[in-house]
């Protein structure tokens, strides 16, 4: 993969960027984090389409390599920038709690559920959407460890 992401063009339909981002989570599963950064890093400077934000990888790769003011840097750019995709929300809340912070984590997860019912993913209907489902858990989960009491989106949780 890494030699196909290389070549410089599109590599089985995939963007370059993709691929860069999908050889940085096999370096990753490789737990060889620095090489990993470098995958993620291309990918940022690649610009182009991918699932999901490569700040998140090239964040845990730094989390794995000691780094974590660095790690911290990059989420807070993320979230200033705005987060506009759920996946990439559920990454960085799973990320967090990975690295101990749960409070993060809840408002990463808060923010990824905003979006799916933003656009117009019915809560009502949240065994019809594998995301919404997903970030609902993963908040409960949040909340449950924090100790606070459920909230309208538990609800949401709840009636699915």
């Amino acid at each position: 993969m890494a030699r196909l992401a290389t070549i410089g063009t599109e590599t089985a339909g995939m963007a370059r960027a993709e691929a860069f981002l999908r050889v940085g989570d096999e370096w990753l599963l490789a737990d060889e984090p620095a090489e990993a950064a470098d995958w993620f890093r291309r990918a940022i400077a690649d610009g182009g389409p991918v699932s999901v934000d490569p700040r998140v990888g090239l964040a845990r790769a730094l989390f794995q390599l000691g780094r974590q003011l660095d790690a911290h840097d990059l989420i807070g750019s993320l979230k200033d920038d705005g987060p506009t995709d759920p996946r990439t929300c559920d990454l960085a809340a799973e990320l967090l709690v990975d690295s101990g912070d749960l409070a993060g984590a809840l408002d990463w997860a808060t923010t990824g559920v905003e979006l799916c019912l933003a656009a117009g993913q019915d809560g009502d209907h949240a065994d019809e959407n594998p995301e919404l489902r997903l970030l609902l858990r993963l908040r409960y989960r949040i909340r449950n460890d924090l100790g606070l009491p459920e909230d309208r989106y538990d609800a949401l949780l709840d009636e699915a």
